[in-house]
C-alpha cells in the first residue's frame, strides 16, 4: 500500500509504500477510494493534539471498499462501501460508555490520531465503527460528511431549537450544516474572515440570509451560534451576538485560547458549551437524513501524493467547501 504518513509533528507528509495491513478478529480492511482533509488532521500534523501515535497515517473522513474481512464478522461483506469517521473504537465498560456517551469514552481510539487513518491506498477499521454507505453519490462527496458533516450535525443538534443561526468560520462543516438548517428552515448567519468576499458569496448562494466578517454583528440578535473556526477569540464575540438565553456551541477538538470577556457577555442565561467527538448514533441518523436533505458538498480533489499541498490550501483559506484526496 501506498501512504502519506506524519513522522515529526510539523514535518510534511512522508509519501511511504509499505505492506498492505491484514484485518484481525472484528475488523476490516478497506481500499481506500476518497479520504476527506480536515482541520482536525491539521491540528495532529501541528502537534497541537497530545499523545498521536508516531509515526502515524493521518486521515479519518475515508470511504472505500471491504477487500477483507477479519474473523467474526457478519455485518458487512466484501465489495461494500463503506465510512469511516474519527471515533474509531470505544471501550465499552466506562461509564460514559454505559451511560451512551461513548463520544466521551475514557478509553478511545481515534482513526487518524491514534490509529492509522485514510491517507493511504488501504486501512483497517473495526466493523462495528463502519458505516455502511450505499451506492448512491460519488466517494469524493461522501467523505466530507464522515466528520464535517457529522460534527457539523451534533453541533447543530446541541444548539437546540434555534430559529436564527449564527455559523462561524464557513468550511468544510458549515457549508454542510448550512443546507441542513435551510432544509430545517432556519434562518443561517455566516461569518467568516473579514473582507472574505468569496466565503461571504458561497455561503449565500447556499441560503445564508446574511453574511458578514467575523468582526461584524449580525443584522440582528441570534438564537443560536456555532463556532467551527479554532480561534478562541470568536467566543466573546458570538455571546454578544445571541440573544438572551442563548447558546454559543465551540465545534472543535482544538481551540486557541479563549481571551477574557466582561460577564454581562454571558449573563442572562447565556449558554457556552463544547461538543466532542460523535456517537455511532450521530453516524445512523446523520447518513440516513443526508440523502432526504439533498446535500451538496463543494470539494477540491488532490491525489494522495499531494496531501500536504491540501493540507497548505486549507491552512491558508483557499479551499471553500471540502479538501479530498483521491488515491
Amino acid at each position: 500500500m501506498h501512504a502519506m504518513q506524519l513522522r515529526r509533528p510539523g514535518e510534511p507528509l512522508i509519501h511511504t509504500q509499505m505492506p498492505d495491513p491484514e484485518p484481525g478478529p472484528g475488523e476490516v480492511r478497506l481500499r481506500v477510494s476518497a479520504c476527506g482533509v480536515c482541520r482536525t488532521d491539521l491540528h495532529v500534523v501541528d502537534g497541537e493534539l497530545p499523545d498521536a501515535k508516531l509515526p502515524i497515517i493521518p486521515g479519518h473522513e475515508i470511504v472505500g471498499r471491504i477487500d477483507a474481512l477479519g474473523s467474526g464478522v457478519d455485518t458487512l461483506r466484501i465489495g461494500e462501501r463503506v465510512g469511516i469517521p474519527w471515533l474509531a473504537l470505544t471501550c465499552g465498560v466506562c461509564p460514559y460508555c454505559f451511560g451512551h456517551r461513548e463520544n466521551l469514552c475514557d478509553r478511545p481510539l481515534f482513526t487518524g490520531y491514534t490509529r492509522d487513518g485514510g491517507y493511504a491506498t488501504a486501512t483497517i477499521a473495526d466493523a462495528r465503527y463502519a458505516f455502511p454507505l450505499g451506492e448512491d453519490g460519488s466517494d469524493a462527496e461522501l467523505a466530507p460528511l464522515l466528520c464535517a458533516g457529522l460534527i457539523g450535525w451534533r453541533s447543530l443538534v446541541i444548539a437546540g431549537d434555534a430559529p436564527r443561526l449564527g455559523l462561524y468560520g464557513f468550511g468544510a462543516s458549515a457549508h454542510i450544516v448550512a443546507q441542513v438548517a435551510r432544509w430545517q428552515g432556519r434562518s443561517v448567519f455566516a461569518f467568516t474572515r473579514p473582507e472574505d468576499g468569496t466565503s461571504q458569496a458561497f455561503a449565500r448562494r447556499l441560503g445564508a440570509r446574511w453574511a458578514g466578517g467575523s468582526d461584524e454583528m449580525p443584522p440582528e440578535p441570534l438564537d443560536a451560534a456555532i463556532i467551527f473556526a479554532p480561534v478562541g477569540g470568536l467566543v466573546p464575540r458570538a455571546l454578544k451576538a445571541v440573544r438572551k438565553g442563548g447558546r454559543v456551541v465551540c465545534a472543535g477538538i482544538h481551540m486557541s485560547d479563549i481571551p477574557g470577556f466582561p460577564y454581562n457577555l454571558l449573563w442572562e442565561e447565556r449558554q457556552l458549551v463544547s461538543v466532542a467527538n460523535l456517537t455511532r448514533q450521530d453516524g445512523v441518523d446523520f447518513l440516513a437524513l443526508a440523502p432526504r436533505i439533498g446535500i451538496v458538498t463543494r470539494t477540491a480533489c488532490y491525489p494522495l501524493d499531494q496531501a500536504n499541498r491540501a493540507l497548505l490550501d486549507l491552512r491558508a483559506g483557499r479551499i471553500d467547501g471540502a479538501a479530498v484526496l483521491v488515491p
